[in-house]
């Protein structure tokens, strides 16, 4: 049976800020990408979703960003390799003492925004993270865009990693994610959907007037997307409909 895992990026409130409908999406994934304090959340944040992920038996993974709470991580910064891997040892540490003091285990690591195009890109950079993930943990799975360096640099040092696609996303000839500003991103559930089915049985996505080649193993909805709860129920229930299994990747 074929098989993949449906993630989302969550716990990204902070303070007085309120983003995305946690609790209808814990409902639905199999998968969290929790936000570690820098791009987004804060302490209590990063406690309660914690919290709600293992009682709704949803695999934890950290999500570090770009220290840049204004932009949400998604501008780009010029960091060094070492400061990339200071950001995510620190992130993912934070994330690992919660979930560890909640009586559960992380799952993954996947990055955000800017850090997470970055270092799809970057050799030198991802590198740097998937060498930070290895220190942390050897046992933790490494998320990133399908065909990216991120992916090379996990499979060079030896970590288990998941080859990324995105329902909500559209994507460039290169392979990589049409920018949001320039309307990037998928709100109808019916395009999101043909375009995760097509990525999972063909292996491809269409961009432009290209077939770029994908491996689906975790699909993405974005948490902040408007109706992200609503799309990833109406695509695990299309997915389970034509006999996909759709679980974590810690589940064998």
């Amino acid at each position: 049976m074929r098989r993949i895992d449906l993630n989302s990026d969550i716990g990204e409130s902070f303070g007085a800020w309120t983003l995305g409908n946690d609790e209808a999406l814990l409902r639905v994934i199999t998968s969290a990408n929790i936000a570690c304090g820098m791009h987004a959340g804060d302490p209590g944040v990063i406690r309660r979703t914690v919290d709600a992920a293992l009682a709704n038996g949803v695999a934890i993974g950290a999500h570090p960003g770009l220290p840049d709470l204004a932009g949400f991580g998604r501008r780009r910064m010029a960091i060094t390799p070492q400061e990339a891997y200071d950001l995510v040892v620190y992130q993912v540490g934070a994330l690992s003492a919660f979930v560890h003091t909640a009586g559960g285990r992380m799952q993954h690591v996947k990055p955000h925004g800017a850090l997470y195009n970055m270092a799809a890109e970057d050799d030198e950079l991802a590198d740097a993270i998937a060498r930070a993930v290895h220190d942390v943990s050897p046992d933790l799975i490494l998320y990133g865009l399908s065909g990216s360096a991120l992916i090379a640099a996990g499979k060079r040092i030896g970590l288990r990693t998941a080859s990324e696609v995105f329902a909500d996303r559209i994507y460039l000839p290169n392979g990589g994610l049409a920018p949001r500003s320039s309307g990037g991103i998928i709100h109808d559930s019916e395009q999101a959907t043909r375009q995760v089915l097509r990525m999972l049985g063909d292996g491809v996505v269409v961009a432009e007037d290209r077939h770029v080649p994908v491996i689906a193993e975790t699909v993405c909805i974005h948490g902040d997307t408007p109706g992200a709860a609503e799309l990833a129920r109406g695509l695990r229930e299309r997915l389970e409909r034509e006999e996909v299994r759709v679980c974590a990747l810690s589940i064998e």
